[in-house]
């Protein structure tokens, strides 16, 4: 097992700080009836939190972690929209960076860290290449990204390195050698998105929060004029039960605004939105397209966008598009200029230029950027704010929306210390989570993320999978029946889509494999939880992702 960086391409990542490791934490199994029967027996709390994604999950284990009694609730599956959708990149930011946007860029390097070292078995470090075909490119953008070193500090995990022509097509062969005058390697990080998250949802349960999936908020509670809580739907049997609590925080992304005018309305006013949303498109090839254990970075293409390769758990991902959106559907689907725009600028740098019948996933992710108080309808989603963005509205309610997934754990410790100026939380303990190994976590660097999934991604519970019935039979490569059952057992997985979208990632990686083990899944879920695991919802969804398996005849630039 060979783990990045190692002595002959960059600087060691630094050891985990001590602290409460996973270790510590225990891995038992996840009932969703005892969940529920929490929440009855104690429906009053400290802190109830809207929504299951990065930050919200952050927020919970932060605040389980401070001793506090805490309910989240998600309406969907943890993870389902944005936070399983990103580029799948533990970084600082290089764009921010030639922005000028010091002070994020900062922030996020040291997260990246923190994260890198509490997460081992989902998170690594791994070097990029930012090729130069110009003379001045090497130079200017090798001091660039010195800066970016510098900014890390002792946070750092690899040096920038001018590299020359030879040696960069000898560590990324499929690169365009014609013009070619050599590269920049750098480090940032890399994870699974959706299996983090799934990890912070039991650290958070582990702590004591009562952590809810397929639970929606169907109201909030109003005491007078303030927020005294919310109603919540077990979506599986239609049970509506009612919670109440000292703070709310509504932490739901690009769909926040929808909470803040609930909130509004139940006082007789109206909130000024604050998100719009931005469209990003990633496409997955097979790993022969970039045949490297680094990825591959252009920081302005033709028409001035970021243009990733990045090898990913036995594929390569290609993306990413930044397209503002006006709505905001559950499942949003590719634009065909944004398919054009990724193959065609990957056909500018790559040997072999993928095509539309080589693409075996396309997912779509919607980013809740804030808005500056002077934003307009509709253009760019450039010049809005990646940061996040805490508010406190005159009935309590706390929102969070915004920021990025390395900052997950700052941005959760920033909406606490908000509850607590705003004195709906009486005075908190100091924040621990820069020395919580997430459950799983092993005390040492991981391995790189370009490896296929399998079990060396479990970290510390990989015994416990093998454990389980059905631990050699495949139903694809590398992922078990015994798998499933740790899904639905261990990770609070209810639906097919569950299990093939975020506790394995199958069909973000190839649709077509993920429909055709569908089946036998569901089959298996059904066995462990008597529940409906959803299929034909399943088979809907994965045909969105596998929507580029056959050529779209009205795009020329896709024939």
């Amino acid at each position: 097992m060979n783990s990045l960086p190692d002595s002959s391409s960059g600087s060691p990542l630094p050891s985990p700080s001590p602290g409460r490791a996973a270790a510590a934490l225990p891995s038992a199994p996840i009932r969703r009836a005892d969940s529920l029967a929490a929440l009855a027996d104690q429906p009053a709390r400290d802190l109830i939190i809207i929504g299951g994604g990065a930050t919200g999950l952050g927020i919970a284990v932060d605040a389980a972690a401070r001793g506090l009694t805490v309910a989240l609730l998600e309406a969907r599956d943890f993870a389902e929209g944005t936070s399983s959708r990103s580029t799948k990149l533990v970084h600082g930011g290089v764009r921010y960076l030639a922005q000028g946007n010091i002070g994020l860029v900062r922030e996020a390097l040291h997260e990246r860290a923190t994260l890198l070292a509490n997460a081992g078995h989902i998170a690594a470090p791994l070097p990029f290449l930012m090729p130069a075909y110009r003379a001045w490119e090497r130079p200017w953008y090798g001091s660039g990204l010195k800066v970016y070193d510098w900014l890390a500090g002792r946070a750092g995990i690899g040096h920038t390195a001018s590299v020359g022509r030879d040696e960069t097509l000898r560590l990324m062969p499929n690169l365009q050698p014609q013009g070619l005058r050599g590269a920049v390697r750098y480090w940032d990080g890399q994870f699974d998105d959706a299996r983090l998250a799934i990890a912070l949802a039991r650290t958070a349960h582990a702590l004591g929060a009562t952590v809810v999936n397929h639970c929606p908020v169907v109201r909030l509670l109003h005491d007078g004029p303030r927020i005294a809580g919310v109603v919540g739907r077990d979506a599986e049997t239609g049970r509506e039960f009612a919670l109440a609590a000292r703070c709310v925080v509504n932490a739901t992304g690009v769909w926040v605004d929808a909470i803040r005018e609930q909130d509004a309305v139940a006082r007789g006013g109206q909130a000024r939105p604050i998100v719009a949303p931005s469209q990003g498109v990633h496409l997955v090839v097979d790993r022969d397209f970039l045949a490297s254990d680094h990825a591959l970075l252009v920081p302005k293409t033709r028409d001035g966008r970021v243009l990733f390769a990045v090898p990913w758990l036995g594929k390569v991902v290609l993306g990413t598009t930044d397209t503002p959106r006006s709505d905001l559907p559950v499942e949003p689907t590719p634009r065909s200029d944004e398919i054009d725009f990724i193959l065609g600028e990957s056909a500018r740098y790559l040997v072999r230029a993928p095509r539309v019948t080589d693409v075996r996933s396309v997912w779509v992710g919607l980013r809740p950027l804030v808005r500056p108080d002077d934003a307009g309808e509709g253009g760019s989603t450039s010049r809005l704010s990646r940061e996040h963005t805490v508010l406190v509205a005159s009935s309590g309610l706390v929102t969070v929306t915004g920021g990025k997934w390395t900052t997950y754990r700052a941005m959760a410790a920033d909406v606490l210390d908000h509850c607590q100026s705003a004195g709906l939380l009486g005075p908190l303990p100091a924040c621990t989570t820069a020395t919580l190994r997430l459950l799983g976590a092993p005390g040492h660097a991981a391995s790189a993320l370009h490896r296929p999934f399998g079990l060396h991604r479990y970290g510390t519970e990989a015994a416990l999978v093998e454990s389980l019935p059905g631990a050699t039979e495949q139903l694809d490569d590398a992922f078990s029946v015994a798998m499933v059952r740790f899904a639905a057992r261990y990770e609070m997985a209810r639906t097919v889509h569950d299990v093939l979208a975020r506790r394995s990632r199958l069909l973000f990686l190839d649709a077509a494999r993920a429909e055709g083990i569908a089946e036998a899944v569901a089959a298996i879920l059904r066995a462990e939880t008597g529940a409906d695991p959803k299929l034909a919802e399943f088979r809907a969804v994965a045909k969105l992702f596998g929507a580029l398996s056959e050529p779209d005849r009205d795009s020329p630039a896709r024939s």
